[in-house]
């Protein structure tokens, strides 16, 4: 990405450096311009100092004897000229010694000045979005979107997406979001699934990023109402390659932030070396999770539950072979044990569940009897069943919360610090 922003006349002298080559000291003794916002303000006798910030980072501007710098207020939008000298004691270690000075928009007094308690930020969202808190976390998940393209690319994996409008459930009836679609009754989209694994017939190696919509009534620090889902299907894997191929997405995504978000992850006072992680992960079957929880089968394990294994553990854990009855219809079950389905659930330190994964019911009778087992009605699933029909393969998929993963990368304590605009059972705005 280039630092240069120029206005129409191409020309050097109307060139804008970002803050970031400054810091590098690209630039020392020479004169620049820069434009951004205020981040702070601060008066000292004659002199008027100035933090500015652009999205590249923040620099401290040294005003003595400028026309309006007495002026500019906390989020004014500025453009400068000045002489870039070191300064140990400033931000950065570098100070601009301002020469011309511009407002640009005066800022009126900012809200979140006076109140930055969690619900005040939420209904401000469309200001705290500029912070350098929120703006890190943002940065980390725009990279966690550019390694997940680029791990596909580099596998031979096609880009698709499926629709939102949907006619039946994937995941659960209860969690449904219901709409009026012209005269009839749809539903906002649970996962692509379904529409992927018609896809693999033809693509075969697959992914997508696209929203989901769960109707969950859950006020967990992980859960979202939409949200930005990562699914994966592949024609011919089965459920062992599925987990290696989750663990190599993971490390990628990992390895990718770690390396381009040195910064970031500082600031957020995480250390980039957290983010390299040991191969192969932990496997642990629900019966062996139920035990060590000393719960009885058929057991729901909780947030909580999950938090403790990975800490027990200390890294990431799939957890496996759950009850049959506990999860999807698509599922395929256990050929040793009729009990369980061949899937899983990735949990990672201080999240829990990021990914929930299986090899899928290839054969027609199997998934006939799933879905009257589930009380599904049939008709609801006609297409799907043809799928099984006319030259059907082994095959597994993923599905991959966003949101989940970032809050792992980036150390955010709450799943709504890693989306700009969440939504909510309890919040629709702004």
């Amino acid at each position: 990405m280039s630092s240069i922003s120029t206005t129409k006349k191409d020309s050097a002298t109307h060139q804008f450096i970002q803050i970031s080559d400054i810091l590098d000291g690209k630039f020392t003794g020479k004169e620049v311009k820069l434009h951004g916002w205020a981040y702070r303000v601060r008066e000292q006798k004659d002199l008027v100092f100035i933090i500015l910030r652009d999205v590249s980072g923040v620099i401290q501007l040294a005003c003595k004897g400028i026309k309006d710098a007495s002026a500019v207020t906390i989020e004014s939008s500025i453009e400068i000229e000045g002489l870039v000298k070191e300064d140990k004691r400033a931000p950065g270690g570098y100070e601009i010694s301002v020469q011309k000075l511009k407002i640009i928009g005066l800022a009126e007094r900012f809200p979140i000045v006076k109140d930055q308690s969690e619900e005040f930020l939420r209904d401000v969202r469309h200001l705290w979005i500029r912070s350098r808190y929120m703006t890190s976390i943002l940065k980390i998940r725009s990279e966690a979107f550019q390694a997940i393209r680029q791990f596909y690319k580099e596998r031979d994996f096609y880009e698709v997406q499926s629709p939102s409008f949907t006619a039946a459930a994937c995941e659960g009836g209860s969690t449904l979001f219901e709409v009026k679609y012209f005269d009839k009754k749809a539903y906002l989209t649970q996962s692509w699934q379904l529409y992927a694994e018609a896809m693999i017939f033809g693509l075969e190696r697959i992914y997508c990023l696209a929203p989901s919509f769960r109707a969950e009534k859950s006020r967990t620090r992980r859960h979202l109402a939409e949200y930005w889902h990562h699914e994966m299907e592949a024609a011919w894997m089965d459920f062992d390659e599925l987990l290696k191929f989750e663990e190599e997405l993971i490390v990628y995504i990992a390895d990718h932030v770690a390396e381009t978000c040195k910064k970031e992850l500082k600031e957020l006072g995480k250390d980039p070396a957290d983010l390299k992680l040991k191969t192969p992960f932990v496997r642990m079957t629900y019966k062996e999770a139920i035990a060590k929880l000393g719960k009885k089968w058929g057991y729901d394990l909780t947030d909580e539950d999950e938090k403790k294994l990975v800490e027990e553990i200390g890294g990431p854990v799939f957890l496996t072979h759950f009850p049959r009855e506990m999860k999807a219809f698509y599922m395929k079950v256990d050929p040793k044990d009729k009990k369980v389905v061949l899937g899983a659930d990735l949990l990672m330190p201080g999240v829990g569940e990021v990914i929930g994964a299986s090899e899928r019911i290839s054969d027609s009778k199997e998934l006939e009897e799933s879905l009257k087992m589930f009380k599904l009605c049939k008709e609801d699933y006609g297409w799907y069943m043809d799928l099984r029909k006319y030259g059907s393969v082994p095959h597994s998929g993923f599905g991959l919360g966003v949101e989940r993963v970032v809050m792992w990368l980036s150390g955010a304590k709450h799943i709504m610090d890693t989306i700009p605009f969440p939504r909510t059972m309890d919040r629709v705005t702004p």
